[in-house]
């Protein structure tokens, strides 16, 4: 049985596992448990922990860093989300990496969409219902994961993420 996995990484870390026909195999959020101030150390063992619980030959996809983030905690963040892909790259793991606009576009239509209004598309489009937006955002990077497996989206908007996803960030050019 092929899996797909979302990850939503932050100090509350959403993770979610589909089997092929999209059943929820795992919907948890994991938390650091020594917080903002965690030292490296700290910080590996809680990627390792959570990469750990994804089985082998997962395909993941996973939420890019937030970069208009503010407060105590981004650096943190940053941590946690460079840990985790480090953790990701020796895995062997299959993984791709959508925007948090991306996440929001394929769930909504809409790239900035505010994260409680992802609730009623989230589950008029999957039947998924969760307290933890960390969760629910796990849940769409699972389903983009899972539109990558299968080839099938449900929406143009779905579709035009997807591709996206698989062209790779755009580079600008430097002007001359």
């Amino acid at each position: 049985m092929n899996l797909v996995y979302g990850i939503d990484p932050s100090t509350k870390t959403g993770l979610v596992g589909l089997d092929e026909q999209g059943r929820v195999h795992e919907a948890q959020e994991i938390h650091l448990t020594t917080g903002i101030y965690s030292t490296p150390s700290e910080i590996w063992a809680y990627s390792q922990k959570i990469i750990d619980l994804v089985p082998k030959r997962s395909l993941v996809a996973i939420e890019g860093f937030s970069f208009g983030s503010k407060g105590q905690g981004v650096s943190t963040q940053y941590g946690v989300g460079f840990a985790l892909r480090f953790v990701l790259n020796n895995s062997g793991l299959t993984v791709l990496e959508a925007t948090p606009s991306q996440v929001k576009k394929f769930a909504t239509g809409k790239g900035n969409t505010k994260k409680d209004a992802m609730v009623l598309p989230i589950y008029r489009h999957w039947g998924f219902e969760h307290d933890s937006d960390n969760v629910r955002d796990a849940f769409v990077l699972a389903q983009i994961a899972l539109s990558k497996l299968t080839g099938t989206t449900k929406a143009r908007y779905q579709q035009e993420v997807l591709e996206a996803i698989l062209e790779g960030p755009k580079t600008k050019k430097k002007k001359a």
